[in-house]
């Protein structure tokens, strides 16, 4: 029988991805663990910030609050107001922004399965984020814009 290699990934040895807003950190991916059926991270928000409106055409997203108070407005209107040790699933095609409101950083654990075909279909975002305000935009579903692959 053949040794199972596990590899495990501390926050703190990936790098902050912020271009959506918030501090998001791909823990688990196809490119640091070589999964196949999903990605899994941690992401941060500060009183205030938010992670900018975005939909996931091949993908279920999973978010669940370790810390903070999270308020996710699903297609652009209804809110839903997450507290830690609570979670949701956001389904594939459905329009999401999550935002901190609240006094204290926010801490979530999320998770999106299974993996578009392709790294650049994962993510369509349907709102500029700070970054692409100030000029510096990218097209919706770009890979280096913040894919876990």
């Amino acid at each position: 029988m053949s040794e199972i290699r596990l590899t495990k990934v501390a926050v703190d040895e990936v790098a902050p991805n912020r271009r959506r807003g918030g501090d998001i950190r791909v823990l688990l991916s196809p490119k640091t663990v070589g999964s196949t059926s999903g990605f899994m991270g941690v992401a941060y928000l500060q009183p205030g910030e938010h992670f900018v409106e975005h939909y996931h055409p091949y993908s279920e997203e999973f978010m669940y609050v370790v810390r903070g108070t999270v308020v996710a407005r699903v297609d652009g209107g209804q809110e839903i107001v997450l507290r830690p040790g609570e979670g949701m699933m956001v389904p594939k095609t459905v329009k999401h922004r999550v935002e901190n409101r609240g006094d204290e950083e926010a801490c979530m654990v999320f998770h999106a399965s299974p993996l578009a075909p392709r790294p650049d279909l994962g993510h369509v975002d349907t709102e500029q984020s700070a970054t692409e305000h100030a000029g510096h935009a990218r097209p919706a579903g770009d890979a280096a814009a913040g894919s876990p692959r």
